[in-house]
């Protein structure tokens, strides 16, 4: 037993942008999503049991090195829709790229991952058919975390 509390997931990340409309219409540009609430200074987008809290007020440089990682169902479709906004993806070994503001996003494919939605949740998200490589089983099983069955 520990004194300390064990953290279970992110729940959300707030990300701060210039103006709140043209961010919802860059990121639908890509990603299929329902904006929970939106309001000129925030809007809310959930990805199943997670959020983006989207947040006017974006002054610092543009990202480096920190970023927020989006896992999707297909990546290859993701950049192609990118690619046809005039996105330009970042040299290296990920797929990231900056947004008009200048925040470092990296795009992964959920299936590759070990990070785990419930079973329930990706069905209610109309995505029950994903499952995970051999590759991200493993990695879960090292950890003692694959799933039963």
């Amino acid at each position: 037993m520990t004194d300390k509390a064990k953290p279970v997931g992110i729940n959300h990340v707030a990300l701060e942008v210039g103006d709140i409309q043209e961010a919802m219409d860059f990121y639908r540009g890509f990603l299929d999503f329902e904006i929970a609430s939106q309001s000129e200074t925030a809007a809310f987008v959930y990805f199943g049991d997670q959020f983006i809290n989207f947040m006017k007020g974006r002054g610092q440089a543009p990202d480096d090195g920190r970023h927020f990682g989006v896992a999707v169902d297909d990546k290859p479709l993701a950049v192609e829709r990118l690619e046809e906004m005039g996105v330009v993806l970042l040299d290296g070994p990920f797929t990231d790229f900056l947004d008009p503001w200048g925040n470092r996003v990296e795009l992964t494919t959920y299936t590759d991952i070990q990070y785990t939605k419930a079973d329930h949740i990706l069905k209610g998200m109309g995505l029950g058919h994903l499952e995970k490589t051999p590759k991200a089983l493993e990695e879960l099983a090292a950890k003692g975390m694959a799933p039963e069955g």
